[in-house]
């Protein structure tokens, strides 16, 4: 018999680990499901299948409990019954680095492989929206189609969808990427639990499924209905197969099937008969009302994603680097270690974590994953920064006699840098083993003489420095064949600019006793300060005014930006997910608030003020909020107003500027004793131009400043990673930032940047209420930004490359006087490409290739040029290059990459290799075997 219309019934359990419970209450529901499915598949082949959500973290969380069970789920796995992959977890798009994402995509294929095979499903049921580079990750990743829930259509209270018109025509559609890549979309229009509790009774299947059919064919371009039976932390259905026979008793003219996701897929695509609609780019939920798009989740609970930044730039862009040159020099690359650090981290990227949207138990555990992760990374970057150090030749210091200090400054960005970095270096040294009493130790200590000291370079070049010192101080080693080794010491912290260190580089100095044989270097020696109350190098000139304010000149450009730096107060009776202005109050502001200033710092190679504004707020909204939550008032129907109290607010901020920066760096602190507000910054660009630029994953994306037609939220606010730009043809201003992931182009003529610094409400929201004291965020917080003004493109002046080095920490290693195989300023890898980025650098864990990673920010095609940069590389292309997927797998596809070895001595090895536009390219070098 041929039917009309299939209906494809998928088994699923939407599993978020955390949020509305604390983890392990969540955890214990999830053992629960597990051995309940266990037991059904044992019954028999009538319930075919399950998906396991797309995260085999799950595997992990239930073997934790039940390591016993590991065969029975493992049989089943392989049997095609439990289908898993192709992530680790289901993490959050918006709020995750582009490397943390390809690790995702690497760690939960890695781990799928150990039980069966990775399921190849792009699988975002309840992501907050999609980034635009989606579908070219995905075809890297062998996958070529996205399951999606948000991004194009109105979701409301309590996973609501409005039946309004959104940018597809059908739940099926196509999805192209920045870059062309193009994928079959699948909408969950009507959510990933519209086959939820199947029923088994003949009338109430009736009309359910009655209702069900109407509402699937309503979107679908195909006779092919899916129906998602399961949703958050639904239990199984274990009569699923009774609830389909009846079903088909029902409605014979409807093939009803306990279906999965790879049968579906053929199915719709055997049966496609008419042109899709195309969406290309971000899926943000653009052409909705703004209601509902939880966007605001990037201002939830702002110390996570500072936690969440800092992590992540410190495994991807400081210890994987660090790690692969010392593997360069015969140090094992700690692969293990890194799956644990990036795990540990990667627990905190589901949305319902990084986001900040669950109850205070969940995110006190994420601060500890967190540190935990942090500590793997700073224990892998010591490790490797050590052994790098002492293969670097610092002979050359030799003549600065025996208690000279050397130290070696690594910049592990991938571009060639300058700035300003502060130093801990151990003057002297007293073991305990040496058997002094520890009174002459202390001593001996106390009293050395750290005088007549100055810092050179590797050329033996002074470098202007600010050195404190410490005094005393207790350290120890753990060395890898005795046992620990304490020591006093006497401490110092040396502040220079280290300039032009290569990228992938590094460059040595030492802190010695000064000689007539030291070649000064200082004739830059002047101040930056300038005027009344200002600062001025090379390409900037920055004056402050009196309300704390400040004014910067591009010298480049000419081009003057006025009144950076207000601070702007609003109240906030929203929740963790969105942002809600009490209706009819107006924003405070530090405008007409004079402001405490005073030089803080005035060196040759830095100048600093101090800001201090004394403002008051109000204390919190007033009672009826509290009746509204209780009430489950929706937010934006919600008539609270801010209280009358007030409370102070003081704001520390920091503005510095040094010799060779092309930025200013804000820095701004203050202890937060209010509640129910938003502070934000705010700096005015005054540039025409009806879109902004934003750093997103991957890409560089550019976006409209005025929301389209359709949205309704006086608000329109959105998410950026490392920066936002303003520009036109002429002019541009770059604001970077760590971990402050909201801004608002405001409306306002004058197309201010304003990004946020803190939002502190006091409930969960969604579906019930759930108080989150600890979201009001109380006590000290401290935030940092550049402002990067450039000629107008972003991408070839520099400014972004700016931007991306301010996220990336300088890493410096004390060593001694030695031979060594490096010389003092080492390169490893030298590259070049117009409009390219330098995203990675890793090993990989099955092959032992190095393999590198860009990502072209413009739009146009590109020729990424890489070559060994020094004999540090050794013979690091003297076997073969290849292009790769973020999988890290080999693609033999025409003449992607031309090896080029070296004609003569003055040429390296390497290779070239075309980079389309917005392409994310991967190369593996692999040596001689």
């Amino acid at each position: 018999m041929s039917h009309a219309k299939r209906a494809h019934i998928i088994s699923h359990t939407h599993w978020d680990r955390e949020w509305y419970l604390p983890y392990e209450k969540h955890h214990m529901r999830l053992v629960s499901l597990m051995d309940s499915l266990l037991d059904r598949l044992d019954q028999g082949p009538d319930f075919k299948s399950f998906y396991l959500d797309g995260q085999t973290i799950i595997i992990e969380d239930y073997l934790q409990v039940r390591p016993d069970q590991k065969d029975r789920l493992v049989k089943h796995i392989q049997d095609g019954r439990i289908i898993i992959g192709p992530w680790y977890i289901l993490q959050d798009a918006f709020l995750t680095s582009g490397e943390a994402n390809v690790r995702n995509m690497q760690v939960g294929h890695r781990d799928a492989k150990r039980y069966g095979t990775p399921s190849k499903i792009g699988y975002y049921p309840d992501t907050f929206g999609l980034v635009g580079q989606t579908p070219q990750l995905m075809r890297q990743a062998g996958i070529d189609n996205v399951f999606f829930g948000r991004g194009v259509k109105p979701t409301g209270f309590n996973n609501t969808v409005s039946d309004g018109s959104y940018e597809s025509s059908f739940s099926e559609l196509l999805w192209e990427g920045s870059d062309g890549s193009r994928v079959l979309g699948i909408l969950f229009a009507n959510w990933y639990s519209n086959g939820n509790e199947i029923p088994v009774d003949v009338e109430e299947a009736r009309k359910y499924w009655g209702r069900k059919l109407a509402d699937a064919e309503k979107y679908a371009s195909t006779r092919e209905l899916l129906y998602m039976n399961g949703c958050d932390h639904q239990p199984i259905q274990l009569d699923l197969p009774e609830a389909i026979r009846t079903a088909q008793q029902l409605f014979p003219d409807v093939e009803f099937v306990h279906s999965n996701f790879a049968d579906y897929l053929a199915a719709v695509e055997q049966s496609l008969d008419r042109e899709l609609s195309k969406v290309k780019g971000e899926l943000r939920s653009q052409r909705t009302d703004g209601w509902g798009t939880l966007v605001n989740t990037a201002s939830a609970r702002v110390y996570l994603k500072q936690m969440n930044q800092a992590g992540q730039a410190l495994l991807e862009k400081v210890a994987e680097p660090l790690a692969s040159l010392a593997h360069l020099l015969g140090q094992e690359y700690p692969h293990d270690r890194f799956t644990y650090a990036w795990k540990t981290l990667m627990q905190n990227h589901p949305h319902d974590s990084i986001c900040g949207c669950s109850v205070d138990e969940v995110h006190r555990e994420m601060v500890t994953r967190f540190d935990k992760s942090r500590h793997v990374a700073e224990t892998i970057i010591a490790d490797s920064a050590r052994r790098i150090a002492d293969e670097v030749d610092t002979t050359g210091f030799e003549r600065w006699g025996k208690d000279a200090c050397p130290f070696v400054v690594f910049n592990t960005s991938g571009w060639e840098r300058s700035d300003v970095l502060s130093v801990e270096l151990d003057a002297a040294r007293l073991y305990f083993r040496e058997g002094l009493p520890l009174a002459e130790t202390t001593r001996r200590m106390n009293e050395l003489d750290l005088s007549g000291r100055i810092l050179v370079d590797s050329e033996g070049k002074e470098v202007a420095c600010t050195v404190e010192d410490l005094g005393l101080q207790f350290g120890y080693d753990l060395p890898d064949d005795c046992f620990r080794q304490p020591y006093s010491c006497r401490r110092v912290r040396i502040t220079f600019e280290a300039e032009n260190v290569p990228a992938l580089g590094l460059r040595t100095y030492a802190w010695v006793r000064k000689s007539g044989s030291a070649a000064t270097s200082l004739a830059a020696s002047s101040s930056l300060l300038a005027g009344k109350r200002g600062m001025e190098n090379e390409w900037l000139k920055v004056d402050i005014s009196n309300n704390g304010s400040f004014t910067v000149t591009d010298k480049q450009t000419g081009r003057i930006y006025k009144e950076l730096g207000i601070y702007e107060n609003v109240g906030d009776i929203g929740n963790e997910y969105m942002f809600k202005q009490p209706d009819g109050t107006e924003a405070l502001t530090t405008r007409e608030l004079r402001a405490e200033i005073r030089v803080l710092e005035d060196t040759p190679y830095r100048a600093a003020y101090e800001i201090i504004h004394h403002w008051e707020i109000p204390a919190s909204a007033d009672e009826v909020l509290d009746r509204e939550q209780r009430e489950l008032i929706y937010y934006p129907q919600r008539t609270a107003q801010r209280s009358k109290h007030t409370v102070p607010l003081i704001i520390r901020t920091v503005i510095s500027l040094s010799r060779g920066g092309k930025g200013v760096v804000v820095e701004a602190s203050f202890n937060n004793g209010a509640k129910d507000h938003r502070l934000r910054v705010l700096f005015p660009t005054d540039i025409v131009s009806t879109t902004h630029k934003v750093d997103s994953m991957f890409e560089v994306v550019v976006r409209e400043n005025k929301p389209a037609p359709e949205w309704e939220n006086p608000s329109n606010t959105q998410h950026q990673q490392a920066f936002v730009d303003v520009s036109d043809a002429a002019a541009g201003l770059t604001v970077a930032n760590l971990g402050l992931n909201e801004y608002e182009v405001l409306q306002d003529g004058r197309n201010t940047i304003a990004v946020t610094l803190l939002r502190a409400v006091g409930e969960l929201g969604d579906w019930g209420l759930f108080p989150t004291p600890e979201a009001q965020c109380l006590g000290e917080h401290t935030v940092r930004l550049e402002i990067i003004p450039h000629n107008g493109d972003g991408i070839t002046n520099g400014a972004y490359a700016e931007a991306y080095q301010f996220q990336i920490p300088w890493t410096a290693e004390q060593t001694g006087i030695h031979a060594g195989a490096w010389a003092p300023d080492t390169a490893v890898v030298a590259w070049s490409g117009a409009g390219l980025a330098f995203s990675s650098l890793k090993v990989n864990p099955d092959s032992g290739d190095l393999m590198l990673r860009w990502y072209n920010m413009s739009g146009h095609q590109s020729e990424l040029n890489c070559s060994a940069a020094s004999s540090a590389a050794g013979d690091l292309f003297s076997g073969e290059a290849y292009w790769s997927n973020i999988l890290e797998e080999r693609i033999d596809e025409g003449n992607r990459i031309i090896l080029k070895h070296a004609i003569d001595s003055s040429s390296a090895p390497g290779c070239s290799i075309h980079a389309g536009p917005c392409e994310i390219v991967t190369v593996g070098v692999s040596k001689n075997k």
